[in-house]
């Protein structure tokens, strides 16, 4: 962001709005294509474990329609809830222009994509998330809502021991009617 400001400083603000909206289109494909790339692996590998731990396959290898139902899930998800949670980054964390969007993205993407071909599981929505705490803190520190901020940290950190906890009262359950 401090980059971009340095080279676009003498711009007009209008012109500025132009281009970056039209170069959000690409940094938010850029955006997809890695999340794809990170979260897609993982929810593909799992799904894939759970087949070959239910005896459904013989060895872990991926057949394809279990990328295709992966891919598939994501995308019906992201239509389904992710206007909530562009409301939540974009609007309610911090007021984003285009050019904060477009830097927020393409950062967030490139770490992702660094991470996915080190094989280095990470979170997409922690990753963006801050990118765009980042974006706007660069603006003015205030510009942030900070409270936003803290009550998305604490649904990040509660999210692990909810999971735990529901997996195991499914488990127990299932070990109950067996």
């Amino acid at each position: 962001m401090l980059l971009l400001y340095r080279i676009f400083y003498h711009s007009r603000l209008g012109k500025i709005r132009i281009v970056f909206g039209r170069l959000q289109v690409l940094s938010a494909a850029f955006m997809a294509f890695s999340h794809g790339s990170n979260d897609g692996q993982k929810f593909i590998g799992v799904f894939t474990l759970a087949l070959v731990l239910g005896g459904i396959l013989p060895e872990f290898n991926v057949p394809f329609w279990v990328i295709l139902l992966c891919a598939a899930t994501m995308g019906i998800g992201t239509a389904l809830g992710g206007w909530k949670i562009i409301q939540t980054m974009g609007i309610r964390l911090t007021k984003l222009e285009p050019i904060h969007g477009f830097s927020a993205e393409t950062s967030a993407a490139l770490v992702i994509e660094a991470a996915s071909r080190f094989g280095i599981p990470l979170s997409t929505t922690h990753t963006i998330g801050t990118s765009i705490m980042g974006v706007g803190s660069i603006q003015r520190f205030s510009a942030v809502r900070w409270g936003v901020a803290g009550e998305i940290v604490t649904a990040w950190v509660l999210t692990f021991p909810a999971c735990g906890l529901i997996a195991y009262t499914v488990a127990k359950l299932i070990f109950y009617l067996s």
